[in-house]
């Protein structure tokens, strides 16, 4: 993965803000009109492929393959969500995260996640060959 320049310390980072479309109560995964879990996965999932895709050469992609996160604090609609990504390890096309996620006031979600660099057109091929 070096010829990607793909080290750890690179940093990336995804924002959304918080809508209707993305509580817990929308995605089904609560009865709370606050940001969702799955949400703020998705946005943190975001600010790590922010963090290396854009090094990848053409034709690859990184999938996530792990999240290992903590929900720690409430977020209301109307607020800002920021996730953040620092890539901590590189091993081949095995790459690992530190996550988190702040709203206007505080810290909400920290944890790890990691990701595979793949072939994109292999690993469609793949996935698609599923449907044969």
């Amino acid at each position: 993965m070096s010829e990607f320049n793909l080290k750890p310390g690179i940093q990336g980072q995804a924002i959304s803000r918080v809508t209707d479309e993305n509580t817990a109560l929308k995605y089904g995964s609560g009865t709370v009109r606050v940001f969702a879990t799955p949400a703020m996965i998705g946005l943190m999932e975001a600010a790590a492929i922010n963090c290396v895709d854009s090094k990848l050469c053409q034709g690859y992609a990184s999938v996530g393959t792990r999240v290992d996160i903590r929900h720690i604090a409430a977020t209301p609609v109307g607020m800002s969500v920021t996730a953040k990504a620092e890539l901590t390890e590189v091993d081949g096309a095995k790459l690992k995260f530190r996550i988190e996620a702040y709203d206007d006031v505080e810290k909400i979600g920290e944890g790890t996640h990691s990701r595979f660099v793949v072939n994109l057109d292999d690993f469609l091929s793949r996935a698609e060959s599923k449907q044969q």
